[in-house]
């Protein structure tokens, strides 16, 4: 699964008082949302149906009842945070029946980042063994 992420140095949120503030910034600089969506976009209230009920297992028949929009669009923010692994899936029903469910991982955004942080230190790694080696060919191609 592809994995992507923006890194932009930035002030910390934490003298802001205002949940919904801190997470839209917060949203916008991970490049989750563009920098133009506020809290009453659709991708905001998407991640705040997990942030404020982190336990339950939300359906996408249920998220596109609470957001009001189509399977697509529930779907593409929804993709974006299960790339990031900031969601868990599992299985609701029986049989025929079963539709899959996504919740917050761990019912805890702090510990679902967690996973987060743990892509970037991954993907940190191998750009700089990239970088070494890079530097590596050039170097041979001056001794040549």
């Amino acid at each position: 699964m592809e994995f992507e992420i923006r890194v932009v140095k930035s002030s910390s949120l934490v003298g802001e008082k205002d949940y919904k503030k801190v997470a839209t910034k917060f949203l916008q600089l991970i490049g989750y949302m563009g920098n133009n969506a506020d809290e009453h976009s659709i991708p905001y209230h998407l991640f705040e149906c997990f942030l404020l009920h982190p336990g339950k297992k939300w359906t996408v028949e249920e998220l596109m009842a609470t957001l009001k929009a189509t399977k697509a669009t529930v779907y593409r923010h929804l993709n974006k945070l299960k790339a990031m692994d900031l969601l868990e899936e599992g299985k609701e029903g029986e049989g025929i029946k079963v539709k899959k469910t996504y919740q917050l991982r761990y019912g805890n955004v702090a510990k679902a980042w967690n996973f987060v942080e743990a892509h970037v230190k991954v993907a940190m790694e191998q750009y700089a063994e990239t970088v070494h080696h890079l530097q590596k060919l050039v170097e041979k191609r001056h001794l040549k």
